[in-house]
């Protein structure tokens, strides 16, 4: 004998699986296109009450911009497209495991939850390998390539803080 409530749990979890497979499918879809038009095999769809509120696809090449990944695409068109920078309540769906630069873009954007259809192992066998992204986040700054260095201040380096504490008008984050 099911508990009770057990069925309707188990059909909303069928609900939600179903919709994300939906908005799966429309993510790689985009990621097809984009390939057919000359771009990288990335796309994005953000979903807000079962709606589409935005979607990206990668751009970098086409702009010349290495951080038009096809998340960071999509979450700046749902920040425009809802009025604000804070994406509560939306799900990011995309055709690929995100790297580090868009699931950083997520938790910003402070989306609820990310679904992703090809995993990072896929994307590194067709060329797209951030594995060496991963390592570096997780070991010790002294220990990176890329020098990120904080240098002596010769100038107050805290009052552009200190005056946005004071501003008035200031937007909480």
């Amino acid at each position: 004998m099911s508990e009770p409530g057990a069925s309707e749990a188990d059909a909303a979890a069928e609900l939600r699986r179903q919709a994300d497979v939906y908005w799966l499918e429309a993510a790689v879809r985009l990621a097809e296109d984009n390939v057919r038009d000359g771009g990288g095999p990335f796309g994005a769809v953000i979903v807000k009450d079962g709606a589409q509120v935005a979607v990206g696809q990668n751009r970098v090449t086409r702009d010349n911009d290495p951080t038009a990944h096809a998340e960071v695409q999509a979450i700046r068109a749902a920040g425009r497209a809802l009025g604000t920078f804070v994406l509560s309540g939306t799900t990011l769906y995309t055709s690929c495991e995100p790297c580090p630069l868009c699931l950083s873009a997520a938790l910003w954007g402070r989306v609820d939850r990310v679904v992703y259809s090809a995993n990072r192992l896929d994307a590194a066998a067709a060329g797209f390998d951030d594995h060496e992204f991963y390592e570096l986040m997780a070991s010790p700054r002294d220990g990176w390539t890329l020098p990120v260095v904080q240098e002596l201040r010769t100038t107050d380096a805290s009052e552009p803080f200190e005056l946005w504490d004071r501003s008035a008008g200031r937007v909480e984050y």
